[in-house]
């Protein structure tokens, strides 16, 4: 998941053992990690600078006419894979309650999807709808039903207790009911070079997952790619929730999550009204602290197997993308293979060989970036990608004439509300976030007068613009 780079970089930040002296609750501890909060705020906000500038200034669009399908495949599939050892040490403190819950997700959102149950005076395919929330309900129950017999151990340590649904109680008891977060609530922010340096890392690193998701979402949903203008715009978008997020002092960034993308495959739910609902809802949870403490409670087993059945769908949406590639092409198979194999073994061997540069701005900034793996599996595909002779047809940036037409469709991206405004003034055209940017528009026109032949030339990142860019794929009527 994206925000897990901000929790990496302040897991050195703030590394200083100094809080164990004290007892956790006690003036000291509380003067400690207000201290590191504030500073955490000032180099986020500063940070985030950078996306809300690499966002609105259209940057982020024009790398996308380098971004292939072999780029984005790596991000994707990296996005879940990289959640593996989460899931198998969330899963294996009971392995047999966590396979009992993705016996129910799977029931429920694959074999009785198309079933329909009366609801609300007509009839509606719950199974389809909430196949996770139910398989959660009743595997909940579950582990409620054996703690409440003990047969589930009582002892910490012991195999199983983690299951346990009473072991968080007290987060439960101890939480207050209304809880109202404001700017500035854990003092003024203070701004250091050594976070805001290291802070940055973690921006690029979620810029470049964000794009992967973008696309991921845009596959699931059957639309169009996403244009350079409507990444550009979310880019941007993420940028300023950041700002927001550090001014309210939270724990960390906040960006795309690569878990709601795997919701929209299983669920087959992508209506954004009903996004605007949940962050409603997330809104009035977040000043209610008893709704926090409450799902806090969810046993381990239970989300290493939500994890297990969301991500592996993230990884499957990543892996389709290489339909668009020649896979009989040892360029492409080699390309792919590296990436994805040396990305999967960096954030290991960073772990077990940290850097010793002699600056601990270094220090943190290459910890960063190395721990990361769909950073470093996306920059790998992307330098090789363009760099290693292909063809546009081998490298999947040629579109067919079907697909052409499909793209040719970007309602998907226009802007509720005001975009028959945004239609009407010319300027916006000219403004690299707005829906119609002269450059998308180009990208599609010029996609239907592209010479045949230009599939057998060899493409390199300096031949690229020779050809013809859009969003990430290079359009051509066969």
């Amino acid at each position: 998941m994206p925000m897990l780079n901000f929790i990496i970089l302040l897991l050195f930040m703030f590394q200083d053992n100094s809080t164990s002296y004290f007892g956790p609750g006690s003036e000291k501890h509380k003067t400690i990690w207000k201290a590191n909060l504030v500073e955490l705020q000032g180099a986020l906000m500063v940070a985030s600078l950078m996306g809300v500038l690499i966002g609105f200034s259209g940057l982020i669009g024009v790398l996308m006419r380098y971004i292939g399908p072999l780029t984005t495949s790596t991000v994707i599939s990296l996005i879940g894979l990289s959640l593996i050892p989460a899931a198998r040490d969330k899963s294996s403190t009971h392995w047999w309650l966590c396979f009992w819950t993705i016996f129910l997700i799977v029931l429920f959102s694959q074999y009785l999807r198309n079933v329909t149950l009366p609801c609300f005076g007509g009839k509606m395919k719950v199974f389809l709808l909430f196949p996770v929330l139910l398989a959660m309900i009743i595997a909940w129950v579950t582990c409620l039903i054996l703690t409440v017999t003990d047969v589930l151990p009582d002892k910490k340590g012991e195999w199983g207790y983690e299951a346990r649904t009473d072991i968080k109680a007290d987060a439960l008891s101890k939480a207050k009911w209304f809880r109202f977060p404001y700017p500035g609530q854990w003092g003024t922010p203070k701004v250091t070079v050594t976070g805001v340096i290291g802070m940055l890392a973690a921006v690029f690193a979620i810029t470049i997952e964000s794009v992967g998701d973008y696309h991921a979402c845009a596959r699931l949903c059957h639309v169009p790619p996403p244009t350079g203008s409507a990444i550009s715009r979310g880019i941007g978008i993420e940028g300023i929730c950041c700002i927001l997020g550090g001014a309210w002092g939270a724990g960390s960034g906040f960006t795309s999550f690569s878990s709601n993308i795997a919701s929209i495959g299983l669920t087959k739910c992508a209506s954004r009204l009903v996004v605007q609902v949940a962050a409603c809802m997330l809104i009035v949870a977040g000043c209610v602290g008893k709704v926090g403490a409450f799902f806090s409670m969810v046993p381990d087993p239970v989300i290493g197997a939500m994890i297990y059945c969301m991500f592996g769908m993230v990884t499957a949406v990543g892996i389709s993308n290489l339909s668009m590639v020649d896979l009989n092409s040892t360029r492409n198979l080699f390309v792919f293979g590296f990436s994805l194999f040396f990305a999967m073994s960096a954030p290991g061997w960073v772990a077990d060989n940290p850097f010793t540069m002699g600056n601990d701005t270094a220090n943190q900034v290459l910890t960063m970036f190395c721990s990361t793996s769909m950073l470093v599996g996306g920059v790998i595909a992307f330098l090789l990608d363009n760099t290693i002779p292909g063809t546009l047809e081998e490298r999947g940036v040629l579109m067919k004439e079907e697909d052409l037409q499909f793209q040719s469709d970007l309602s998907s991206y226009n802007l509720p509300l005001i975009q028959p405004f945004v239609d009407r003034v010319k300027c916006f055209r000219f403004v690299p976030v707005c829906p119609g940017f002269v450059k998308d528009a180009k990208g599609q026109d010029q996609g239907h007068e592209t010479d045949s032949n230009s599939c057998d030339e060899e493409m390199t990142v300096g031949q690229l613009d020779a050809g013809v860019e859009n969003n990430g794929f290079v359009s051509e009527k066969l």
